[in-house]
């Protein structure tokens, strides 16, 4: 009875909201005090003396509203408390958030649509601020199904291509742009040093989700039904990965135990020369350096290989921001004007990307003169991060979005331990991995 009553507490408070955001006059923010409350999880110091300056530089125009930026935990932290405060109305003005976040707080409908919002004469967006925005990045925010844009990104990072610069020029290898590249890449490795794992792979889900992208195959649906990715397409990726797997040629950090970047890193004699990874994580990705000082090679970084470089896909990954639906009006305006500088501000994008190696949510940073001298140190040494930045913001083209839903998120943990028990199957594999699909279908079903 309590969880009907709360229930019924919540719709109550959702069609409130609703109606009186609908009744906004074209007027918008009419000036008022309003305190509004920011959930993140920025910790460091020096993001989050971007963060307290961007805000600084908000209270200027808009002095009437105060922000209460709050470090809450961690992502899941974040989630286990929002869903709980959302029980009792009292949910946050805004938050960091992950799609398949936003979808679970949607079943109690809380999260504020922002179309109304972006589209408003008065405080909407732009054509060209509309347009800034890295198109993939963006798509995310209404890709829950029903055509309604519920996000907008933060900052966003990627998966890059880190390779041994040094070993590739001193055997004359070429970087690989494409999957069928690579595997005659590993070959050659293996026969350079038969030690090796020639690659390495941090995500076994973002492999296989960004396959599907790249072969134009069925992955989940945003309608049920939701769970489409047992078909022969993905199956024949599984198995080749599988025999690369069994040739020595690639290893996961499921596979593996820990990120593969630390056999990159390597200095024992069991190590790999290129390995897909965050773009944020570059620094993991180099080498320490040696009592002479210098690091023991050069890192490169690339585009993760394609199966067609014409029509590339890459993963994207990182916050948005969401608003929640509240009594008041004027504080989901004021929730609207602070999410809204805070995504389309290309001085607060710039430096924010620039302290904390993430990429910028537009693409007029590049306009930035810091940001450009930024790019300019890009190296595979101490500037590691900037190379890093310089590869993920030459790709923007390439961002995609997966359909997101409520249990979006079981299909990635149940297609990431489909790869990490297929790619070690040495007998009877068609039948195996006909049967991991299976079961992976049936716990994403069951889950639900």
């Amino acid at each position: 009875m309590k969880k009907l009553i709360s229930m019924l507490l919540v719709l109550m408070m959702v069609l409130s909201c609703a109606s009186a955001l609908a009744d906004l006059t074209t007027d918008g923010y009419d000036g008022s005090a309003v305190t509004i409350t920011f959930y993140h999880i920025i910790n460091k110091d020096n993001q989050l003396e971007v963060l307290n300056n961007a805000i600084a530089e908000f209270n200027k125009e808009y002095p009437n509203i105060t922000v209460n930026a709050e470090n809450a935990g961690s992502y899941n932290d974040i989630l286990k408390r929002i869903s709980e405060e959302i029980n009792g109305g009292n949910q946050p003005n805004i938050t960091f958030c992950y799609a398949d976040h936003v979808a679970e707080y949607n079943k109690a409908g809380a999260v504020q649509t922002l179309d109304e919002l972006i589209n408003n004469p008065v405080v909407g967006l732009s054509d060209e601020q509309k347009a800034d925005f890295v198109e993939g990045y963006y798509n995310e925010g209404m890709s829950f199904g029903d055509g309604l844009m519920y996000t907008l990104p933060f900052y966003k990072s990627t998966e890059v291509l880190y390779y041994d610069a040094t070993f590739f020029a001193a055997n004359g290898l070429t970087v690989p742009t494409t999957w069928d590249e690579v595997e005659e890449v590993c070959a050659k490795i293996k026969e350079i040093d038969p030690k090796s794992i020639p690659l390495g792979y941090d995500s076994e889900g973002n492999w296989f989700i960004t396959m599907t992208e790249q072969y134009g195959s069925d992955y989940t649906s945003a309608t049920e039904p939701h769970y489409l990715f047992d078909n022969d397409t993905n199956k024949a990726f599984v198995k080749k990965f599988n025999e690369w797997y069994q040739k020595g040629y690639v290893t996961t950090a499921g596979l593996y135990g820990a990120y593969t970047s630390g056999l990159f890193t390597s200095t024992d004699e069991t190590r790999c020369y290129m390995c897909i990874g965050s773009s944020a994580g570059a620094t993991y990705q180099r080498p320490k350096k040696g009592d002479d000082g210098n690091y023991p090679f050069e890192v490169g970084i690339a585009t993760i290989p394609q199966v067609d470089p014409a029509n590339r896909k890459v993963i994207s990954q990182g916050p948005s921001v969401c608003i929640f639906k509240k009594s008041n009006p004027q504080e989901v305006l004021a929730s609207w004007l602070f999410v809204k500088y805070l995504t389309t501000n290309t001085d607060f994008q710039a430096n924010f990307g620039m302290q904390s190696g993430y990429m910028p949510a537009i693409k007029s940073v590049l306009n930035n003169a810091d940001f450009q001298a930024y790019l300019a140190k890009a190296d595979g040494g101490d500037n590691i991060a900037m190379l890093s930045m310089k590869v993920g913001m030459d790709q923007t083209d390439a961002y995609y979005t997966s359909p997101v839903f409520e249990g979006s998120s079981v299909a990635r943990n149940q297609v990431t331990a489909l790869m990490t028990k297929c790619l070690g199957l040495t007998e009877n594999v068609d039948a195996e991995i006909d049967a991991a699909f299976q079961d992976a279908i049936d716990e994403c079903e069951y889950a639900n």
